[in-house]
């Protein structure tokens, strides 16, 4: 999985660098014969990644949460307590930490939605089709700045699941704790 991320972040920047690179300007002949310089361009091309890449940020975000949940739970955890709480069943650990994280990777399945696939006809009809680039970057932003908070709460949780498993091997018990059997 995090192959493919960085694989679809090296495809992104191979677009960027031969877009960056490009020299897109298409003289106009005017019906009086002059020859006008126009920007002739579409965005398309970088509209295109940008939602590639919005996809690649929200299974990353949905992978760490799921890694989050496997923490969280006593059935799956190894010998965790539920939730990483230290007195569980009364203290809720970090329950609310990973409903935060999935509410955050539920949003960035909705802005993996593409952008690009959507324009509507503006200016007169002059521009006919755009690339909609623009809110391609914006909600990429967005997605970014989620998997950063869903990310941290997945490095909070495995610290505090570290913790717990060296307390538990080194024999002390976590307040309100029975020794395992």
């Amino acid at each position: 999985m995090a192959g493919a991320a960085r694989d679809t972040v090296d495809y992104a920047a191979l677009v960027a660098s031969r877009e960056l690179a490009a020299a897109i300007d298409n003289p106009v002949v005017l019906p009086d014969g002059r020859v006008s310089s126009n920007g002739n361009f579409h965005g398309a091309p970088v509209a295109y990644v940008l939602d590639f890449l919005a996809i690649a940020v929200a299974d990353l975000s949905s992978i760490a949460e799921r890694r989050t949940d496997r923490m969280l739970d006593p059935a799956r955890s190894h010998g965790l307590p539920a939730f990483l709480a230290a007195d569980p069943g009364v203290d809720s650990g970090l329950m609310i930490a990973q409903y935060t994280q999935a509410g955050l990777v539920s949003e960035n399945k909705r802005l993996a939605v593409p952008a690009s696939v959507d324009s509507i006809p503006s200016s007169a009809m002059q521009e006919d089709h755009v690339s909609m680039g623009w809110h391609a970057a914006r909600k990429l932003r967005k997605a970014v700045e989620n998997l950063r908070r869903v990310l941290a709460i997945e490095l909070v949780t495995s610290a505090r699941a570290i913790d717990i498993r060296t307390q538990l091997s080194d024999g002390e018990l976590l307040p309100g704790r029975q020794a395992l059997q």
